[in-house]
């Protein structure tokens, strides 16, 4: 999905066009910033964009996209960069970081970092929140609840179609998962070629059942509409729609999370304000109000004890939550990336 393209003047320029920035946008009283959109961008709005706004700093220019880092690669090529801050995946992050596609960001702006989860704080970017793919289903559908990716597996206990995200991050380890493999040895199995031809095998196994998503915003609205029975799905899009009445469920177990990071893209005219906005939200009350508003982890130490122990409860970094949760490899996805991507989506084509 994250694939290196080479940049042309054309695509820079039609990514100015997609930011929704020309250089007047650009000037030391606006500052953009582009993240995933949907339901995560609300409360990113209602938490970081709004306030920053009126606490007189600058106006936010707020854009979305999809991860995609051959986009900041392009504007960074070709010196002719529109977007201020972006929010990217750690697999990103660190590949970006590399290849010099952001700036680096000293932590003293942070203050002290004790208050910061461990791991949050990088050379190139700060975490924002930390998300779940969790496997999720109708509780007005289905009369046995499934607990596990070996349940969603089963087509004869559970028939009807399954949703999982068209990329072969998270189905791959899904699917290792459903077949057996523990949690501390994942990535090890996966590391291996008869690891990856065990999970391939297994996405075999149900690859006539899967509805294919590439927006957090359908498996919520498949699940509901019963076009599925149950679907991976980012744990904040499924905990909008409870607060929304839904009757949909999470099971916990064999969660993959990994944190959201804010990074500065590379010769952005505006670093020094990217940096005080990234400050800006990296504090306990703002995240309190984002966390409020989406049920995804603060990185602030001092934000869990200021929420509600009901919002607590459904926060990927709730204890019982991360019982039976498993960290998102970075670096297995830095170095492997790229070719299970290509085979994932060569297979999917089939």
């Amino acid at each position: 999905m994250f694939k290196h393209l080479r940049p042309s003047i054309r695509a820079a320029i039609g990514l100015s066009m997609l930011a929704g920035a020309s250089s007047a946008a650009l000037a030391d009283d606006s500052l953009t910033v582009i993240s995933f959109g949907g339901a995560t961008k609300v409360a990113q709005t209602a938490a970081y964009f709004k306030p920053f706004e009126q606490s007189g700093a600058a106006r936010v220019v707020a854009g979305e996209y999809n991860g995609e880092l051959s986009k900041v690669k392009a504007m960074v090529d070709v010196g002719q960069v529109t977007w201020d801050v972006v929010e990217v995946e750690s697999p990103e992050l660190q590949r970006g970081c590399e290849e010099g596609l952001f700036e680096r960001i000293d932590p003293a702006i942070l203050g002290d970092a004790n208050q910061y989860i461990p791991g949050t704080v990088s050379e190139c970017g700060v975490a924002t929140y930390v998300w779940s793919m969790v496997m999720a289903y109708n509780g007005d559908k289905l009369k046995t609840a499934p607990t596990s990716w070996a349940d969603f597996w089963d087509l004869e206990k559970f028939p009807g179609k399954r949703g999982l995200r068209k990329s072969a991050k998270y189905s791959l380890e899904a699917a290792l998962l459903a077949d057996g493999v523990s949690r501390e040895d994942l990535y090890k199995v996966l590391g291996t070629p008869q690891g990856v031809d065990r999970a391939f095998k297994k996405l075999d196994a149900i690859k006539g059942s899967i509805q294919w998503w590439e927006a957090g915003a359908q498996p919520p609205q498949w699940l509901l509409a019963g076009d599925v029975v149950m679907s991976a799905a980012y744990n904040g899009r499924i905990g909008v729609a409870q607060k929304e009445g839904a009757k949909l469920k999470i099971s916990w177990n064999g969660s993959l999370y990994d944190p959201e990071h804010w990074a500065i893209v590379k010769g952005s005219p505006n670093k020094a304000l990217a940096e005080r906005f990234i400050q800006f939200a990296s504090q306990a009350d703002t995240q309190k109000v984002f966390s409020s508003q989406i049920p995804y982890g603060p990185v602030h130490k001092q934000t869990l004890p200021q929420l509600p122990a009901e919002v607590q409860a459904q926060l990927p970094t709730a204890e019982a939550n991360m019982a039976g949760a498993q960290l998102v490899n970075a670096e297995f996805w830095i170095d492997h990336g790229e070719e299970l991507e290509e085979r994932f989506n060569a297979w999917a084509a089939r």
